[in-house]
């Protein structure tokens, strides 16, 4: 005799000091701290709720991290969604108000949503690796590191004679934390992501910061197509068309560490890599405005690795030419 059973669905809105937690169809929520304590009571409470199908988050900068590692440790299935998909379908609803318990609601149907589509198996999070974690942390740091370098360059030129050495003095401890994090950041490449690395040896343009940030950011390197992993980056161009209208193809969303990583490599990739090259140059000679150029090249440069990586064949100087392909 089969036993039928109503799926519960979780929604956690996430702050940087609370998590306010909710089950759709339930009007209470829970609110815990977002800590590793309040993480720990937040997981003995739903293990008191039976059938929970899918617990449900908004990306945060990073602040839902160890949450929804924890979740999926935990055995729950989790989900981590982007905050403008996650508000639009609130507005949706008519959740007009915006607070913290009524965000937890929303997400709670959102929740519901996703998990009766067909895309459920590829939104839900797969916890990264203790390597991965670890790169990711590093990359995180170097980025915030240069950010402060920057600011202490501009404020250097308009500064006070007296206040220069103490931003000089800045600027030498920021250089050597930078200098200190990218030896970091090259001994965990060398010996944990040496294999996919290796293929991509020679292909000019992505240096070793761009490929720091792919193997933190993108680990759905090579696993995806060229349309999946695109979407993940946020440079695939999308339809903007309606009835008779044809609206210009545009890109937004996705990872945006990746995607400026990828916009820096191919700044460099358009005048050295022979494949974006001429790529670039056709695209410019049929009339297309620098920047739309630039992200068509972002788009194939990213499909190039993506499809190196899952072929597992290292990157050849003729990858990509037509002349190549005709041999």
């Amino acid at each position: 005799m089969n036993v039928s059973f109503e799926q519960n669905f979780v929604g956690i809105d996430v702050s940087k000091s609370t998590l306010d937690l909710a089950v759709r169809g339930q009007s209470r929520t829970v609110q815990f701290k977002n800590t590793s304590e309040g993480i720990s009571g937040m997981l003995e409470h739903l293990k008191s709720i039976e059938h929970i199908a899918v617990v449900l988050m908004e990306a945060t900068g990073g602040l839902e991290r160890e949450a929804a590692g924890q979740l999926c440790l935990a055995g729950f299935a989790v989900m981590v969604v982007n905050p403008r998909q996650a508000h639009n379908f609130a507005k949706a609803l008519g959740y007009l108000s915006k607070t913290d318990a009524t965000d937890a609601q929303a997400l709670a149907q959102f929740a519901h949503t996703l998990h009766n589509g067909d895309r459920r198996e590829k939104l839900l999070f797969r916890l990264p690796s203790e390597q991965q974690q670890m790169l990711q942390a590093l990359v995180t740091r170097r980025a915030q590191l240069i950010v402060m370098r920057v600011a202490e360059n501009n404020r250097q030129a308009g500064a006070h004679s007296s206040q220069r050495k103490s931003i000089e003095s800045v600027l030498k401890v920021l250089n050597l934390q930078i200098e200190k994090v990218d030896k970091d950041i090259g001994a965990n490449l060398d010996k944990h992501f040496h294999e996919k690395l290796d293929l991509l040896k020679g292909i000019k343009g992505v240096a070793d910061g761009t490929k720091a940030v792919l193997m933190a950011s993108l680990p759905e390197l090579g696993e995806l197509n060229a349309a999946e992993i695109s979407k993940l980056a946020g440079i695939a161009p999308l339809n903007c068309d309606s009835g008779k209208m044809r609206g210009k193809r545009t890109t937004w969303g996705g990872r945006a560490d990746v995607r400026s990583a990828l916009y820096m490599a191919t700044l460099s990739a358009a005048r050295f890599n022979p494949v974006i090259r001429v790529f670039y140059t056709r695209l410019r000679a049929a009339g297309k405005p620098p920047k739309v150029a630039l992200v068509a090249c972002m788009h194939k440069l990213l499909i190039i690795i993506n499809a190196i990586i899952k072929s597992g064949k290292p990157w050849q100087a003729d990858y990509g030419c037509p002349q190549a392909a005709a041999a």
